[in-house]
């Protein structure tokens, strides 16, 4: 009887199991001639019989005779099967199996998988000693350290406003010892924040640079700007040259510096009409303020002004900063002019030196080409030339037309034509030569003697990780739409962003993957609670492979399936 209890269950196991996934279980039995009865077990599915009409059941397997069934052969297919259902099926399917048939009352489900890796590394770099020696000092009654970090995740794993933060943490994620936050809890955790922005900024950053042996030789810095959606202007908020095309609304200029692997070393937010060359000299302050007035600042041209250049170099700093191939400055274009040969870099890849003058108005520039943007150019320029030729030949000579005038003044196609005495148009071959000298190349100077030609270029070249983080800002941890009023809660909101964008650097510096895969698969990992036999059971989903490949990259520990076991 015992042996049929067990049967019984595995079957309703199994029935649970392939109804989800389209099959069922069945059994058919026949009589054999002494009277007994004979019970098989089959997996099967419906197929709709186009002959008679209507569906019937075909057999995929058979699984034998009742009696004779391996019962524990069942409970490993079972288990297997259920990595491939969905977090919570899976969890009552195991369940089910620990119960031995007793029912068992299903509580809750939520993602928990980005949670645990962002509260690894939360603990592996000690941000959490450092919020929580400062919270020390003050007599809070509410949990601002895990507020801070509930709003970090929350920028990580899926960016919402500070309202919906406060759901989110109740119904969508297992954050341990939060499971629920007032909203207004989290408004007093920014300004706690806020309060201890400078200093923790600071400590944020040797802790990384110290957990991961940081290069600091080399800082990129560049800026961006954020807009927000309203009209009113503040002393932050103000009308300026938007990166976003967004002239039309109030704006913050962010600045951020990164390291050659690409980790975020500090940010800056100057007020929306900041112009970017204004920014340098209270960037080398603050780098110097933090013991790195010996690195080399890298930047792009908008910043090269000579002032910016001189400022740069005070206290023995240097900098390697892109030049304007087509500003017509002497020095520029001697460069171009100068002749000697290229030196490859990479693939594809050339440069070489070019020295100007002496003394204390020597320069050290390096004249860098792309063979594929060379090419790609020459192919842009030769389309280009027959949409031109195909044009002019539709005008037929005639010149007083409205089509030939729309050709003058197009802004792209106006300037490689010119018209003859008999105002005739043609295209203008000294402009088109012109423009071929720029062909994949780019200008670079540097005021430190001791990088080699290859360091120049490839740390130039690096910039691309300042871009790129933020792209992972502006659209990763969607630091827009942004709603907030007050210049208070504005720095704080970038503050955040900026913790968070942190994490996500060094989870991508060293695992290898983009934040958005580790995201999708980490999200997988569920947490469950259910209550059978007197017991509150608490429990995770298997660990994938490419989980458990994610979490040894980033040297975390492997979380236990079962999480909590207590009596109702």
């Amino acid at each position: 009887m015992r042996r049929h209890t067990k049967l019984s269950l595995s079957l309703d196991f199994l029935c649970l199991i392939y109804y989800l996934v389209g099959m069922y279980i069945r059994t058919i039995s026949r009589k054999n001639k002494d009277g007994s009865k004979v019970t098989y077990v089959q997996l099967a599915h419906n197929e709709r019989d186009p002959e008679k009409g209507h569906s019937k059941a075909k057999v995929l397997y058979s699984f034998g005779r009742l009696e004779h069934l391996d019962i524990e052969q069942l409970k490993r297919l079972v288990k297997s099967i259920s990595r491939f259902l969905p977090a919570e099926n899976a969890l009552e399917a195991q369940a089910l199996l620990r119960s031995r048939g007793r029912p068992f009352k299903w509580k809750c489900s939520c993602s928990f998988g980005g949670i645990y890796l962002l509260s690894a590394l939360w603990q592996r770099l000690h941000f959490h000693k450092l919020i929580e020696e400062r919270v020390a000092h003050r007599e809070f009654r509410t949990p601002i350290a895990q507020a801070v970090f509930a709003m970090v995740a929350n920028r990580c794993l899926a960016p919402t406003s500070k309202l919906a933060t406060s759901e989110w943490v109740e119904k969508d994620v297992f954050i341990p010892d939060l499971p629920k936050i007032d909203v207004q809890v989290l408004y007093r955790a920014m300004d706690f924040l806020l309060s201890h922005q400078a200093e923790l900024e600071q400590q944020i950053y040797w802790s990384v640079a110290d957990l991961l042996n940081l290069e600091v030789d080399l800082v990129f810095f560049d800026t961006t700007s954020t807009y927000f959606e309203t009209e009113s202007e503040s002393d932050l908020k103000k009308r300026g040259y938007s990166k976003d095309k967004r002239g039309d609304l109030p704006q913050v200029v962010i600045g951020l510096a990164v390291t050659r692997q690409g980790i975020p070393v500090k940010h800056w937010m100057f007020p929306g009409n900041t112009v970017d060359m204004s920014t340098i000299e209270r960037v080398k302050d603050d780098l110097a303020g933090w013991r790195l007035n010996r690195c080399v600042v890298v930047h792009d041209s908008g910043m090269s002004s000579e002032t910016n250049l001189q400022y740069l170099q005070r206290g023995g700093g240097h900098y390697i900063v892109g030049r304007k191939l087509k500003s017509g400055e002497a020095d520029v274009e001697e460069a171009l002019g100068q002749k000697g040969r290229y030196t490859q870099i990479e693939d594809q890849l050339w440069a070489k030196e070019v020295v100007i003058g002496e003394g204390e108005k020597r320069k050290r520039l390096v004249l860098v080409k792309n063979d594929k943007e060379q090419r790609r150019a020459e192919q842009n320029r030769q389309t280009l030339i027959q949409t031109l030729e195909a044009k002019l030949a539709e005008l037929g000579g005639k010149t007083q037309t409205k089509a030939a005038s729309e050709l003058k003044a197009h802004r792209i196609y106006g300037k490689y034509l010119k018209a003859h005495k008999d105002s005739s148009l043609h295209l203008d071959h000294a402009k088109l030569k012109e423009e071929s000298r720029y062909d994949g190349k780019y200008l670079i100077e540097t005021s430190d003697d001791t990088l080699s030609l290859r360091d120049i270029v490839l740390g130039y070249k690096q910039l691309y990780d300042v871009e790129h983080a933020f792209r992972t800002l502006k659209t990763t941890l969607e630091l827009r739409p942004n709603h907030h009023s007050k210049d208070e809660r504005i720095r704080c909101h970038i503050f955040l962003c900026f913790i968070a964008l942190v994490l996500v650097r060094i989870v991508e510096h060293e695992s290898g993957e983009r934040w958005p895969k580790v995201r999708r698969e980490m999200h997988r990992l569920f947490y469950g609670e259910f209550e059978i036999d007197s017991k509150h059971v608490a429990q995770l989903t298997e660990l994938t492979r490419e989980q458990r490949s994610i979490l040894k990259s980033l040297n975390i520990k492997e979380p236990s399936t079962i999480v909590d076991i207590q009596d109702v």
